[in-house]
């Protein structure tokens, strides 16, 4: 039986994850430097020693309500297509590790945004895991301004 492990975070109330073969590196909350009329998901850029990541708010990106001002997200750092990117996190998780045949789609009842970004669900003991698609994530083409 193949196995799939994640790296998970929690945003709002949701419990997300992905693949951990597309994490580079988990860390706090990094100084970032705004970027002028970029649509709102991007909160701004981050400097990771020498190499310059976009972050990307998933709470703005999963259309959730904002942060509050004494919550600092923390940083997923993920590969994509395009190269890193940061996701903003409310909290870091752990490394799950789920049965491949665990995982089904995602539920009819999933809405808005993250309908499109979820690619698939594990109903754990206590809690359900939506795995994130880190490429439609990080495509903020389709994200609203």
């Amino acid at each position: 039986m193949s196995t799939r492990q994640f790296c998970t975070f929690h945003v709002n109330n949701l419990l997300l994850g992905v693949d951990v073969l597309n994490v580079q590196e988990v860390i706090r909350y990094h100084a970032m430097t705004r970027v002028p009329h970029a649509p709102r998901v991007i909160r701004g850029l981050i400097n990771l020693r020498g190499q310059i990541v976009t972050a990307i708010d998933l709470r703005e990106r999963l259309d959730l309500p904002p942060r509050t001002d004494d919550q600092l997200p923390m940083n997923v750092v993920v590969r994509s297509e395009g190269g890193a990117v940061s996701l903003l996190v409310d909290e870091i998780g752990e490394v799950l590790e789920a049965l491949e045949s665990a995982f089904e789609p995602p539920p009819e009842t999933l809405r808005g945004p993250a309908r499109e970004l979820v690619r698939s669900v594990c109903k754990l003991n206590d809690r359900l895991l939506l795995a994130l698609d880190v490429d439609r994530t990080v495509d903020i083409t389709s994200a609203a301004n």
